[in-house]
């Protein structure tokens, strides 16, 4: 694998990890006057991370991104769906 994209994929798995703790932090904070800005900061973290996720993607031949896509792609959506947990919190 090329350093530019391990590289690329150390630091999408950085964002996932921020991405999901402040997923988790909002959590606890559902139900208290610092929800709002939990959320906000947690919404903000995933789209950062998909953003990136897919910035990779794009930067690839068909095969590395078939390959990204399959190592990655359960996490990129088990983000969004934490996330529309997170979102019905806030409704």
């Amino acid at each position: 694998m090329e350093p530019a994209l391990e590289a690329g994929i150390d630091t999408i798995n950085d964002a996932f990890v921020t991405a999901r703790d402040e997923i988790e932090y909002a959590k606890e904070e559902a139900e208290t006057v610092y929800f709002n800005e939990a959320h906000e900061t947690a919404k903000k973290a995933v789209s950062d991370t998909l953003q990136q996720f897919k910035a990779l993607l794009d930067r690839l031949d068909e095969s590395e991104r078939s390959k990204l896509q399959r190592s990655m792609g359960l996490k990129m959506e088990q983000l969004k769906a934490e996330l529309e947990v997170l979102d019905g919190l806030h409704a």
